[in-house]
C-alpha cells in the first residue's frame, strides 16, 4: 500500500530508525529511549549519474522534494538536513512489513531508482529478528539507450555521544567521535566510535555504514573547519566525478564557529556503470550498537555504578561492525526466512485490509516499546511518547490484550510470564501488574489489577499450549496457583463466587461491585486454572477451581445478564467515582474471548455471549464521529468510523462515567472484531477492522505506531487474533495438533499459521470434481514433525 508515513528498520529489542516516505532517515530512535523527530545530521544518501557521449552530470539527495507546510520554526532548515540540495521530483513508499520499497520520480535523472529496505523478521527466531540493522538496498536500471555512469553515496554523522539539541538546533555530543575506514573481506564500511567515553557511559557504543560493493568510494571524515566547510567540500567533490577523495584531516576536538560543531561526518559508496536496459543493486547495511541502558525504567535515570544494565543484542554482537558483518555473511539465509514469511503471510486469501492490521502492528514488537535485556528477558512498556517510554513495567493489564508475540515469538511472552509469577507476585499471590523489582526498584506500589492478574493466568495457559513445554508450566506453577487463590479472598467479598470488591483495572481505574470484565476473567481463569492443576497434579487445587467455575458461571450470568448484554450490577452508580452501571461495555466478555483465543471453549451461556457481542456492535460502532461528544483523548473525528469503549444505550449514564468510556481504543476494537467473527457476525467483525484500517491509511494516520497511550501501543497487537478467528485456528502443542475452521472463502483458502514450535501456510481447496475439501499443511519453519494437521 502507497503511504506517506514513515516505517521502521529495526529489531527486536534494538531500537529503530524510520524509513519515510521520501526515502529519508528519520526518527533515530537508537540510543535506548523513543525518538520521534531524533534528527541525525548530514546523514543521507546521494546519487550521481553522467549519460556516456554528452550532457551535465546529475548530483541529488536520494529522497523526494520536501513538501510544505516547510518546518521552518523561525530559523529555516538546519544545514544539517542539507534541504538546500536538489532532490527528486517524487517518490511512493510501499509497506508490506516487514519489507519497505520506496520508488523515486525524476525525469532530468537518466536512470530510474527504488530502493529496498528492510531487517530480518522469521517468526521463532527472536535473536536473528533483533539484528540492530538495516539493509538498504538501491536498485538501479538504465531505460536509455546509452550507457551510464552511476554513483550512490551514503553519508552519515557519528551518533556514538548524542545528547541532543542545543538552542540553535546543533547537535550536542559528550566527545568528539572518531570515523574508522574498515576493509574486512569482501565489506568496506566506516565504522563510528568515540574511545574518550567511559565504556559504561549510557551514549557509548557504535555504529557502521558499510558496503559490499566492489568498486568503493569513500570519505571517511568529511573536511574539519568552520561555519559549512564539510558540507561544501563533500558536496562538491561528489559532484564533480561521483566520487570521493580521502582528504587529510586535522582534527583537535575543536573547531571555531560550526553548526557542524563537533560532529564527524562520513561517506562510502558504489560506482558502477550500467549499460542499456541493465540494472545494479547498490546495497548498503546500516548497524548500530549501543549496549548501556539505565538498570530502571525511567530513561533519565541518574545511574550510580552498578545501576547499567547491557542489551540483549549486546551480548550476541561486540559492536556495529559485527552486527552489520553478521547480517551480511548471513544475509542470504536471514533474507530467505523473511520473504518466506511476508510471502507466507500477504498470500493469503484474507482480505487485504486484515493482512494490513495484521503486518502493520508487528512494528510494536521492535519499537522502542519493547526491549531484551542481556539474558534475553523481554520488559516492555505500554507504547512510545516522543522521548519517554509510557507507563512502565509490561503492564499485565493492557498486554493481556496483545496476542501478536504470542505466536510469532512465544519466547517472549513465556520470559514475561517468568517475570509476573517468579519476580512479581508475592507470598499471598498478590501479582504486580507493573514488573520494578528485576530493576532495583522495589515493588510497585499500586493495588493488584484484577483484570491483568486473571488475564496473565489464561495467557500461561496459552503460552503452555502454544509450546506444549511442560518444565516451563511445572516451573511456574505454585506461583500461578497462589495468583489464582488470591482472587477468592481479595475480590469476592461475600464467598459466592463472583468478584464484586474494589477491582482495579484497565481504565486506571476501580469499578465496585459485580461487572461481567472482572467475571468473564475470573471464570477464564479458573477454567485454565483447573486443567492445569490437573496436569500438574495439584488435585486440590483442580477440584476447588472447577467447582468454583461452575458455580460462578451460574451466578454471575443470573446476577449481570439484562436480556442484551452483560452489565455492571451496583446500587448507586453515582456512590462511586467512574463506574458504568448499565452501560454497554465493549468490554464486557473480554474473558471470554481471551477463553477462545486459548480454546478454553464458552465460560458463559454460548447464546448470551453472543447476544452481548452484537449488542457492543449495535450500540458502540459509530459510522461517524459528527455528533459525538467527547472530551477525553480523541482518536476519531468526523467522517471516521469507530467503536466507543461504552455507551448508554437505555439511559443511566453515570454523572461522571468511568475513564476513557468515550473513547475509541484499537485494541479494543480488534479484540470485539475476532470475537464478532467467533461468534459468527463475520461482516460486522470486518467492518469494525477496515474501519481501524481507513483511519490508519498512511494519510490520516501513521499504520505502522497506532497510539493510544503513546505510539506503538501494544494493545493494538490483538489484531492477531483476527486471523485466528477468521481462520478458525486451533492448536494444541501438548498433543502436536492443529486444526482450521475459516469462516471465508471456504471453497479456496490460505493463511499463515505458526505455533511454538513451527510456522507455516495451510490451505484449502474443494476439488471441483469430487466436490470434497482438499487440506493441506506447509511447515516452513521450525520442527516440522512437531506439528499435525487434525480433522
Amino acid at each position: 500500500m502507497m503511504r506517506k508515513k514513515p516505517l521502521f528498520c529495526c529489531g527486536i529489542g534494538t531500537g529503530n530508525i524510520s524509513l519515510g516516505a521520501r526515502g529519508e532517515l528519520r526518527d533515530f530512535e537508537i540510543f535506548n529511549r523513543p525518538g520521534k523527530g531524533n534528527q541525525l545530521y548530514y546523514s543521507f544518501f546521494a546519487i550521481w549519474a553522467k549519460t556516456h557521449g554528452g550532457g551535465e552530470p546529475i548530483a541529488k539527495v536520494l529522497e523526494a522534494e520536501l513538501q510544505p507546510p516547510y518546518g521552518l520554526n523561525g530559523k529555516g532548515y538546519h544545514a544539517g538536513t542539507m534541504s538546500g540540495l536538489p532532490r527528486l521530483k517524487a517518490s511512493k513508499l510501499r509497506g508490506e512489513y516487514p519489507l519497505a520499497e520506496v520508488e523515486f520520480e525524476d525525469a532530468s535523472l537518466p536512470v530510474n531508482v527504488k530502493l529496498e529496505a528492510f531487517t530480518p523478521f522469521i517468526p521463532l527466531n527472536a535473536d536473528d529478528s533483533g539484528i540492530p540493522a538495516a539493509v538498504l538496498r538501491y536498485k538501479v536500471s538504465n531505460p536509455s539507450s546509452l550507457p551510464v555512469d552511476v554513483s550512490i553515496v551514503g553519508s552519515l554523522s557519528n551518533p556514538v555521544g548524542w545528547q541532543g539539541l542545543d538552542r540553535f538546533d546543533n547537535t550536542l555530543v559528550a566527545e568528539v567521535g572518531v570515523n574508522e575506514l574498515r576493509e574486512d573481506g569482501r565489506i568496506t564500511g566506516v565504522h563510528f566510535t568515540s574511545p574518550k567515553l567511559p565504556a559504561d557511559h549510557l551514549r557509548n557504543g557504535s555504529m557502521s555504514l558499510i558496503t559490499t560493493s566492489e568498486d568503493v568510494t569513500m570519505k571517511p571524515t568529511w573536511q574539519i573547519g568552520s561555519w559549512w566547510d564539510g558540507a561544501h567540500e563533500f558536496w562538491d567533490d561528489f559532484a564533480e566525478d561521483g566520487r570521493l577523495e580521502q582528504i587529510p584531516v586535522v582534527d583537535n576536538g575543536q573547531v571555531a564557529i560550526a553548526p557542524q560543531s563537533r560532529l564527524r561526518v562520513g561517506s562510502i559508496g558504489s560506482y558502477a556503470t550500467l549499460l542499456p536496459g541493465e540494472e545494479k543493486t547498490f546495497e548498503f547495511v546500516l548497524a548500530w550498537h549501543f549496549p548501556n541502558r539505565p538498570k530502571h525504567w525511567d530513561e533519565d535515570y541518574q545511574v550510580q555504578p552498578g545501576e547499567i544494565i547491557r542489551n540483549h543484542y549486546a551480548t550476541k554482537f561486540a559492536d556495529a561492525w559485527d552486527a552489520g558483518r553478521y547480517l551480511i555473511e548471513e544475509l542470504d539465509r536471514l533474507e530467505k526466512g523473511t520473504r518466506s514469511f511476508h510471502q507466507a503471510l500477504f498470500s493469503s486469501t484474507l482480505p487485504a485490509y486484515v493482512i494490513d492490521a495484521l503486518s502493520a502492528n508487528m512494528t510494536v514488537l521492535r519499537s522502542p516499546t519493547c526491549f531484551r535485556v542481556e539474558g534475553g528477558t523481554f520488559y516492555a512498556f505500554e507504547g512510545s511518547h516522543s522521548q519517554h517510554g509510557s507507563c512502565h513495567g509490561t503492564c499485565t493489564h493492557v498486554w493481556n490484550y496483545a496476542q501478536t508475540a504470542a505466536f510469532l515469538f512465544p519466547e517472549l511472552e513465556r520470559s514475561a510470564r517468568n517475570v509476573e509469577f517468579l519476580i512479581e507476585t508475592d507470598e499471598t499471590g498478590n501479582m504486580a501488574f507493573r514488573t520494578q523489582q528485576t530493576f532495583g526498584m522495589g515493588r510497585q506500589n499500586m493495588p493488584p489489577a484484577v483484570d491483568g492478574q486473571m488475564g496473565t493466568i489464561v495467557r500461561l495457559y496459552r503460552e503452555w499450549k502454544l509450546s506444549g513445554d511442560h518444565d516451563f508450566l511445572h516451573g511456574v506453577w505454585e506461583k500461578a496457583g497462589l495468583a489464582l487463590d488470591f482472587a477468592f479472598g481479595h475480590w469476592d467479598s461475600d464467598g459466592d463466587g463472583v468478584l464484586d470488591s474494589e477491582q482495579h483495572n484497565t481504565y486506571d481505574i476501580e469499578f465496585f461491585g459485580p461487572n461481567s470484565l472482572a467475571n468473564s476473567l475470573f471464570l477464564a481463569a479458573l477454567k485454565a486454572g483447573a486443567e492445569m492443576a490437573a496436569f500438574v497434579g495439584d488435585t486440590e487445587r483442580e477440584e476447588r477451581y472447577a467447582a468454583a467455575f461452575e458455580r460462578g458461571q451460574k451466578r454471575v450470568d443470573e446476577l449481570l445478564w439484562n436480556g442484551e448484554y452483560y452489565v455492571q450490577r451496583i446500587d448507586d452508580v453515582n456512590s462511586h467515582l467512574y463506574q458504568y452501571g448499565i452501560g454497554c461495555l465493549s468490554d464486557q466478555v473480554f474473558g471470554q474471548f481471551l477463553a477462545h483465543v486459548a480454546g478454553l471453549g464458552y465460560i458463559l451461556p454460548e447464546a448470551h455471549v453472543k447476544q452481548a457481542v452484537a449488542s457492543i456492535f449495535r450500540y458502540n460502532f459509530r459510522t461517524d464521529f459528527y455528533g459525538h461528544a467527547n472530551v477525553q483523548r480523541t482518536y476519531t473525528l468526523n467522517d471516521e468510523q469507530g467503536l466507543l469503549l461504552c455507551s448508554w444505550p437505555h439511559g443511566g449514564r453515570p454523572k461522571v462515567p468511568f475513564v476513557y468510556a468515550d473513547e475509541v481504543w484499537t485494541g479494543i476494537e480488534y479484540h470485539v472484531a475476532a470475537h464478532l467473527i467467533y461468534e459468527g457476525m463475520i461482516e460486522e467483525g470486518l467492518t469494525l477492522v477496515k474501519a481501524v484500517r481507513d483511519r490508519h491509511d498512511g494519510y490520516r494516520r501513521n499504520p505502522w505506531a497506532e497510539e493510544e497511550c503513546g505510539y506503538h501501543y501494544a494493545r493494538s497487537l490483538a489484531s492477531w487474533a483476527v486471523l485466528l478467528s477468521l481462520s478458525g485456528f486451533t492448536y494444541d502443542m501438548r498433543e502436536g495438533t492443529i486444526s482450521f475452521a475459516p469462516v471465508i472463502e471456504q471453497d479456496d483458502f490460505s493463511c499463515f499459521w505458526s505455533t511454538g514450535t513451527a510456522w507455516g501456510t495451510y490451505r484449502q481447496q474443494r476439488n471441483a470434481s469430487t466436490g470434497e475439501l482438499e487440506k493441506s499443511l506447509d511447515v516452513r519453519y521450525g520442527d516440522a514433525g512437531s506439528v499435525r494437521l487434525k480433522g
